[in-house]
């Protein structure tokens, strides 16, 4: 199969075992009431907003004080290493997640999933909040912090997608990118809640912060919890879900979505490498940049505002771009970014090293856009990409693995470049490279997506 030219992948092909009426096309779905379409919006941004919230605090909080108060070493470089490899822990569960998730949500619905996806990811953050460091049980707790991290991973690995799916999935054709840049406001609505609370935390006097300040942004993801709950119990099926669940054989809805993925890898894998290049430019500019701008002779406060400057260009340039993807199609806006993103890699940290706050945070406003480009068609273009059998599990297993190969290693691999290379920031730019070349090149092999129906293949 040309990837160039494939169709939405989804399913196997028909073989003899199969009903003939599998290969068919059933109707299109009418796209949803727009009071419908508007709760459904509200309820994925609210889901990925927590969801966001929980799984970026813990990154902040390990570039901050995880490295001392639960991995303590007579170095804090090592400290600092050991934190970020809890972080890479939640990253490679993703994928699980998403497998889990994925699963039941193409084979029962995409509603119930997203619930638990939530009340996992709330449970998880509020018990970090209340967990006691080494210095009070040992060992146990880096294990308990591991643990509980794995566990925000699974969540997050089943949420982005069902979120995409619900959106995408009762909007219009010609209107999904608009729709979906909507629910992808959760990721810098969800980085400005964590920053904002850390900053507050933050102006704690230092032993203060390090004793119980820390533990208050985690102790508020129950609020959010509860607010988040009651909207996301009132939204409705998807209707191209519920068509084709309605429309399949027995046979069909007993299969194994990732085992038939894995028969036709091609577009799965397409996904994935399309992913890798804002989700390593993210893990550089929002959790690596935090020791990194560190060691380079700024404080902390001055970090966390230049970030706050750069998260308020993604609610801007993410509903822009991916709607601007309704018109112009998701390639091109993707590869845009990821062109722009090879070009700047070397001027950002140049940026950086000058010690000055306002061109430091220039640059990493410069690089929020670029990444903005390549992230922000990524929610219609993958929906797209997938039939409805297997489009719950195809989105969030390509949008994980993208996360855990471009950003789940990247601060922890950063880190130990940077120490071996005596401080210098080329290693950091040449990640920025490679990762943005290889999403260039899965997009230059992907079809263009842009208003595909959804409801041909199931």
């Amino acid at each position: 199969m040309n990837p160039r030219t494939h169709q939405p992948v989804a399913d196997t092909p028909p073989s003899s075992d199969q009903p003939p009426a599998r290969a068919e096309s059933i109707s299109p779905v009418a796209p949803a009431e727009p009071t419908q379409l508007r709760r459904v919006a509200l309820s994925s941004l609210l889901g990925t907003v927590i969801e966001y919230y929980d799984f970026i605090l813990y990154g902040t909080m390990a570039a901050l004080v995880f490295g001392e108060l639960f991995f303590p070493s007579s170095s804090s470089a090592v400290s600092t290493i050991a934190a970020f490899g809890t972080l890479a822990a939640g990253y490679v569960a993703r994928p699980l997640g998403g497998v889990l998730f994925g699963h039941f949500g193409d084979r029962l619905g995409r509603k119930s999933m997203l619930v638990v996806t939530m009340v996992a990811m709330g449970v998880a953050s509020f018990l970090i909040g209340v967990l006691p460091t080494y210095d009070r049980i040992g060992v146990a707790a880096p294990i308990l912090l591991v643990g509980l991290r794995l566990l925000q991973g699974i969540a997050v690995g089943g949420e982005w997608g069902g979120a995409a799916l619900m959106v995408v999935e009762h909007a219009d054709a010609t209107r999904r990118g608009r729709w979906a840049g909507i629910m992808q406001l959760g990721s810098p609505l969800g980085f400005l809640l964590s920053t904002v609370a850390v900053m507050l935390v933050s102006l704690l006097p230092d032993a203060a912060f390090l004793s119980w300040g820390w533990r208050i942004p985690f102790l508020l993801s129950g609020l959010l919890l509860v607010i988040g709950l009651y909207v996301r119990m009132n939204v409705v099926e998807s209707p191209i879900f519920q068509q084709a669940h309605d429309a399949s054989s027995e046979p069909e809805s007993a299969s194994v979505p990732v085992l038939r993925l894995l028969r036709h890898p091609g577009p799965l894998v397409l996904a994935c490498a399309a992913g890798i290049g804002p989700f390593a430019l993210t893990a550089l500019t929002s959790s690596h940049i935090l020791s990194y701008a560190q060691g380079a002779g700024y404080e902390t406060s001055q970090v966390m505002r230049a970030l706050l400057f750069t998260v308020t260009v993604s609610l801007v340039c993410i509903p822009l771009f991916s709607a601007l993807s309704d018109r112009v199609g998701r390639r091109t806006v993707g590869v845009t970014g990821a062109v722009g993103a090879v070009l700047f890699a070397f001027p950002l940290y140049a940026l950086v090293n000058t010690g000055s706050v306002v061109l430091m945070t220039l640059g990493l406003m410069v690089a929020q856009v670029l990444q903005n480009l390549m992230y922000a068609p990524l929610a219609p273009m993958l929906a797209e990409m997938f039939g409805t059998g297997v489009r719950y599990t195809g989105v969030s297993l390509g949008y994980q693995f993208a996360s855990l190969i471009g950003a789940g290693f990247t601060p922890l691999v950063a880190s130990s470049l940077l120490a071996g290379s005596g401080g210098s920031s080329v290693p950091l730019s040449a990640i920025v490279v490679l990762s943005a070349a290889v999403t260039i090149i899965a997009l230059w092999r992907i079809a263009e997506t842009r208003g595909r129906d959804l409801s041909s293949v199931i």
